[in-house]
């Protein structure tokens, strides 16, 4: 049976350029989703944390307005409180690699804020490439990979096409000009290859053992690729 480990942001705000904290954390869609797409295929999953802080649930992810209607968010809601190997998760220095078919990275605006400076998820990263086993990220989470870059600013993802949130995206979020950065432009800066497609519609890149998406809409996709390469 394969086994997945989701890393997940512990942030619950994403600072902003005034110093303001915006209210954050995962994208529910982004974990429940393919979470859900796993638990179908009969993988175990377990979680990991920086700091094994229970993760939180952006609330926006979880209202009516990003759920097709108070239906989807009531869903959504049940949904998240039945993944409950996603709310105890441990510290990503205890993780075992060596017991993972697949490693995924949710999104949300969390990940901008406590990953891409996490030592420990930027060695996870790092080993997780050499080793040839899966790697996936989707959205915001590829933020992550900026830890993964050495004091001259070297990355092994360097050359890899990635994809993730896009500027247009997040100047339809309404946050681009209130960002100390924006994800697209640091993963260019990081030396990947970073491609694009249409906002918020389903977007993958492959490449090797590295899988990303780009927007919430490309989280089900992903994990149902990782499916396919995992059979």
């Amino acid at each position: 049976m394969a086994k997945i480990l989701f890393v997940i942001t512990a942030a619950d705000h994403w600072t902003l350029a005034d110093g303001t904290e915006h209210p954050a954390g995962f994208w529910a869609e982004e974990a429940v989703g393919p979470y859900e797409v796993f638990k179908k295929a009969g993988y175990e999953i377990a979680a990991a944390t920086p700091g094994g802080v229970p993760p939180t649930a952006d609330a926006l992810s979880l209202t009516p307005d990003f759920n097709g209607g108070p239906e989807g968010a009531e869903r959504m809601k049940t949904a998240l409180r039945e993944a409950t190997e996603l709310a105890n998760p441990m510290r990503i220095e205890d993780a075992d690699l060596d017991d993972y078919d697949a490693v995924f990275y949710p999104g949300g605006w969390g990940p901008m804020e406590d990953l891409p400076d996490n030592a420990e998820s930027g060695t996870l990263l790092t080993e997780r490439l050499a080793s040839g086993k899966l790697l996936a990220l989707v959205c915001h989470g590829p933020a992550a990979l900026l830890a993964t870059a050495d004091a001259d600013g070297k990355s092994p993802f360097a050359g890899y096409r990635v994809t993730g949130l896009s500027n247009a995206e997040e100047i339809q979020n309404g946050l681009a000009d209130k960002a100390k950065w924006l994800l697209q432009d640091r993963l260019v800066e990081l030396g990947v290859d970073y491609r694009e497609g249409a906002p918020y519609q389903p977007h993958l890149e492959m490449d090797r053992n590295l899988f990303t998406g780009q927007n919430p809409a490309s989280a089900v996709p992903l994990a149902e690729e990782i499916v396919k390469a995992l059979s």
